[in-house]
């Protein structure tokens, strides 16, 4: 029982950091409804600013976080003025090749910076809690409570708000939200901001159990994608639940079957389900 209880805390964690990844992924798809290959490139920037103010300028952990998430959430907006914003009027085919464009740019930014090696961040977080027999690192669990405390923040925002009511309107019918008044553009800079913030954070929190280098993206925004599909593109909570899916079957998945499978049976998962429910778990569009 004990070791069935230690992979429920280890499948809450991964599911907890692969739906915030999901999440700022859907929250972009709703906006451009364009796949954003570069949101796995924000992640691993996350992790690099993160770990460069802590082992460089001394920050805390939580003054790197909140750094962190403030200068991915500027690489965000850029990217939307810069590069998507010229190519609203484009072809589904421009915005992606543009997206991965910038997925390269910023990969070999980080490494001209901080080079190819791998990079271990610190955290003050490095006890175990004994719970009932289940060895519980401190990290996991705070990696547990901030991905469900920034999921409903988020929740709320998106329902409770006039910014966030102005965030659905847009994702369900651009036009129409612009004829009523809506900015266009400020929904679209908002919109990559919150993005690059929940996918800073996100390595924030598990840059200290996993490594930082510049490829640490690539299979964060695969089982991304894989989750924003497996919950319906564009649903929130289909990437809520999309990533606990995923980050339960892992963690089961490894520990019953095998470690070298852990990373097939996110797509095993995701043939199965689409087999018997083509559209995802959710109805598409943000909501």
């Amino acid at each position: 029982m004990d070791l069935f209880l230690q992979q429920v805390l280890n499948g809450l964690t991964l599911g907890g950091i692969y739906s915030l990844v999901a999440l700022g992924l859907t929250l972009v798809y709703g906006i451009l409804h364009v796949p954003n290959f570069a949101h796995g490139a924000f992640y691993m920037a996350g992790a690099f600013v993160s770990w460069h103010l802590m082992a460089a300028w001394g920050f805390n952990y939580w003054v790197a976080m909140a750094g962190s998430a403030l200068t991915v959430a500027l690489i965000g907006v850029l990217s939307e003025r810069l590069v998507f914003h010229p190519l609203r009027h484009a072809s589904g085919l421009h915005p992606m090749i543009a997206a991965i464009g910038v997925l390269l740019f910023l990969e070999a930014g980080a490494q001209a910076l901080w080079g190819a090696d791998f990079h271990r961040m610190q955290t003050p977080y490095t006890g175990i809690i004994d719970l009932a027999g289940v060895t519980a690192p401190v990290q996991r669990l705070l990696i547990i409570a901030a991905a469900f405390v920034l999921m409903v923040v988020l929740h709320l925002f998106l329902k409770k708000t006039v910014v966030g009511s102005t965030i659905i309107a847009m994702a369900q019918n651009r036009e129409g939200a612009s004829l009523v008044g809506i900015d266009a553009n400020r929904v679209a800079m908002l919109t990559f901001a919150i993005s690059g913030m929940l996918a800073a954070v996100a390595a924030t929190l598990y840059a200290p159990i996993n490594l930082v280098y510049p490829a640490m993206g690539h299979l964060v925004i695969t089982k991304a994608f894989v989750i924003i599909i497996l919950g319906g593109m564009g649903s929130v909570p289909g990437a809520i639940v999309g990533g606990l899916i995923i980050g339960f079957a892992e963690s089961f998945g490894a520990f019953y079957i095998s470690t070298d499978y852990k990373d097939i049976i996110a797509f095993v998962l995701l043939v199965a389900i689409l087999s018997v429910r083509p559209q995802g778990l959710f109805t598409k569009g943000v909501r």
